[in-house]
């Protein structure tokens, strides 16, 4: 099979396809042909030799994916051969086969393309659980949203405003901010040096419940200010920088709560029940049409470089989605 391996760490330049064995399944594990797959910032930084994969060194990038099944474990029970699925995996999803743990995996929605399926998994999965599992977010809530034009931060946005929450995001960039609009945010805020006072502003003074943030260090300080007593942090990335220092006082005052979180390394139990809830919660919002994936742009496999390049320029706004073995 054809499977994305990186040569080395560095530019686009170490992007190779290259001839492997495909995987084959456990007992409890299930081979997906893949037709799409994501392309997610972890890729990019483990291209760069700063996120190694936890499948070691020379092993095949990609997180998502979405494809049919093609082979299942002697032990399988809850998917067969023919299924259209999708999920999130440690790595190696950039290659045309794939094995996993076959609880892992989530039926394509009703309705919904294998194209789309792709641009599901890690904005959906990530969005869910930061939201609702680390913060706890309840009617009513406000949240403010960093990287608002990202496809987790439009992920969050709709389960946010499907939970009758209200939404203010940040975004270096205005037409990110008025393209946010159309998807049901609420307020957007440049990310400038008096971004906090703007959110304030767009609170009447009130503040905000939760603050998803992406960006990490430079903007802890403001993130505390803006946050009305009780309020939660919650940190699923460091584009920024990941080294900050802050008062505790300003975080002990307001019993906020600063909260870290990341679903690559999770134990495979969590795993399985983050995929559990998806099907279960998210599944039916697919299908219904309230709930959709944003798509940027669709790439062939062949030009995965284009793919990265585009990303670390921040052109994207949604989901890039590679196309391996697209379904006839």
């Amino acid at each position: 099979m054809r499977a994305i391996v990186y040569s080395g760490a560095g530019d686009a330049g170490v992007i190779e396809i290259r001839n492997v064995p495909a995987p084959e399944p456990g007992s409890d594990e299930a081979q997906v042909a893949v037709a799409y797959v994501g392309l997610n910032r972890a890729d990019i930084l483990e291209r760069k030799g700063q996120y190694p994969s936890p499948l070691g060194k020379g092993a095949s990038p990609g997180l998502e994916f979405s494809g049919t099944v093609s082979k299942i474990g002697a032990g399988v029970k809850n998917v067969k051969v023919g299924d259209r699925v999708f999920g999130l995996v440690p790595g190696a999803a950039h290659a045309e086969y794939l094995a996993t743990n076959a609880l892992t995996l989530s039926p394509v929605p009703g309705g919904v393309s294998l194209e789309a399926a792709a641009a599901l998994p890690e904005a959906y999965m990530t969005a869910f659980d930061a939201l609702f599992n680390r913060a706890a977010f309840a009617l009513g809530e406000t949240v403010l949203i960093h990287a608002v034009g990202s496809s987790v931060g439009l992920a969050a946005i709709a389960l946010a405003k499907t939970a009758g929450g209200r939404t203010i995001g940040t975004s270096r960039t205005p037409q990110k901010l008025e393209r946010a609009r159309s998807h049901g945010l609420d307020a957007g805020v440049l990310l400038d040096e008096g971004w906090p006072d703007k959110v304030r502003a767009a609170t009447d003074g009130r503040g905000v419940d939760v603050v998803l943030d992406f960006i990490g260090a430079p903007v802890l300080d403001g993130n505390i200010s803006v946050l009305v007593s009780g309020g939660r942090i919650v940190n699923i990335g460091t584009l920024g920088g990941y080294k900050a220092s802050f008062t505790l006082s300003a975080l002990m005052a307001k019993r906020a709560s600063l909260i870290g979180t990341v679903l690559r390394s999770r134990a495979l139990d969590e795993r399985i029940a983050l995929a559990r809830d998806f099907t279960t919660q998210l599944g039916p919002l697919f299908t219904r049409g309230a709930l959709r994936a944003e798509i940027d742009r669709v790439v062939p496999f062949e030009r995965m470089a284009e793919a990265h390049a585009a990303m670390e320029n921040n052109e994207n706004f949604g989901k890039i989605v590679v196309a391996v073995k697209p379904a006839p």
